[in-house]
């Protein structure tokens, strides 16, 4: 039963929680570290590791996908970002780091991040950076806004994507439009051969609603990191990761009973700062965390110690912020799997990982994601 709280005469909230409010709870079982899995798999695809990086510029090169790949998760590149406006990359990211370091103003580095995104997409630059990623043998994945998905897809597929990424800050199945022809996100998913992730969604309906799609995975969430994304503050729209987590994970159950067997995958987006909150994540239901801001700490990461997500970049409703990250001084490998001398779980996230599913006695991502929870407080 849902936790309705009155707000007032007549109205009515649904208490919802963060993955803050949340514990897991050790099981009467331990085992080792070493007999713990990690992997899964979307579609034909399988990862040694449940990360997804978030699509921005900040943190994902052709190079940084490559990199991911290698190290066993799915680096994500961004379609309409800079690499595919821009033959010097190089010189752009100049420009936005001089911008945060010449004015205290937050707003410098977005009117920078919006007159980069102004020019306009050349195919031939994407196709080059997706053909770089291709040749090195790791999955290639792209992402592409519903509102040039139907226009760019072609030839993204046509350069070797082979996961296609879906996602807005939020996305639904059943778009209204005066202007235009809206993305129906069924026909389009039907006519392709690649599986397709598609959000951001908060809430079990809407996660319904995607997964009769034909989407091989649904993003839950939106991205949100404190002090980085400002949607909630610009559009008043939050998305309680825990509580979005498992209605996403409710959906894809009854999904898999509807269908007789299609199993679409959950991917958890907002909120996943620490090694505890990816456990925490998996531990609610997702099938893998799409992380951002903890990888701007890699050396690998292009922003240069910068973060930032999209939706920076929006002409008119820029919702987040080009932050500072730590600073750059461990490698991917490190930041993954350690070893680690920070004690804030920053570092050796999915050694963590693994470490939290060996405590709690369970040996792989789907057994863990039956593990006890409990609410703080």
């Amino acid at each position: 039963m849902r936790d309705l709280v009155e707000i007032g005469m007549g109205r009515t909230a649904r208490r919802a929680y963060e993955l803050d409010d949340i514990e897991i709870i050790p099981s009467r079982r331990t085992r080792s570290s070493k007999d713990v899995s990690t992997t899964w798999q979307i579609d034909a695809y399988r990862f040694d590791i449940p990360l997804i990086t978030h699509p921005t510029d900040a943190i994902v090169s052709p190079g940084t996908a490559v990199a991911v790949g290698e190290l066993g998760g799915l680096g994500v590149l961004n379609a309409e970002g800079l690499w595919a406006r821009h033959s010097d990359v190089e010189d752009a990211l100049f420009r936005l780091v001089q911008a945060t370091e010449d004015s205290d103003d937050p707003a410098a580095a977005v009117k920078v991040l919006q007159e980069l995104h102004a020019a306009p997409l050349r195919m031939d630059l994407i196709a080059a950076a997706i053909k770089q990623i291709r040749e090195s043998g790791v999955t290639v994945a792209a992402r592409v806004s519903p509102q040039r998905a139907a226009e760019l897809t072609p030839d993204l597929l046509a350069a070797g994507v082979e996961i296609l990424v879906v996602q807005g800050t939020i996305i639904s199945a059943e778009h209204v439009s005066r202007g235009g022809e809206p993305l129906n996100l069924k026909s389009f998913i039907a006519d392709l051969d690649v599986p397709v992730i598609a959000g951001g969604v908060g809430d079990y309906r809407t996660a319904m609603h995607l997964m009769r799609t034909g989407a091989a995975g649904v993003i839950v969430g939106y991205g949100y990191t404190p002090g980085v994304t400002t949607t909630d503050s610009v559009l008043g729209i939050g998305v309680p990761m825990a509580t979005a987590i498992a209605d996403a994970a409710a959906a894809r159950r009854d999904y898999l009973d509807e269908t007789g067997g299609r199993y679409v995958h959950v991917i958890a987006d907002g909120g996943v700062t620490t090694s505890g909150d990816v456990a925490k994540s998996i531990a609610c239901g997702a099938d893998a965390v799409m992380l951002g801001e903890p990888l701007a700490a890699a050396t690998e990461a292009p922003g240069q110690g910068l973060y930032w997500t999209a939706a920076s970049a929006h002409p008119s409703v820029p919702r987040s912020l080009v932050a500072e990250a730590v600073d750059q001084e461990l490698d991917l490998r490190t930041l993954l799997f350690g070893p680690s001398a920070d004690p804030r779980g920053v570092t050796n996230l999915f050694g963590a990982l693994k470490r939290a599913m060996a405590k709690t006695g369970y040996s792989d991502l789907k057994e863990f994601q039956k593990v006890g929870l409990t609410i703080r407080g």
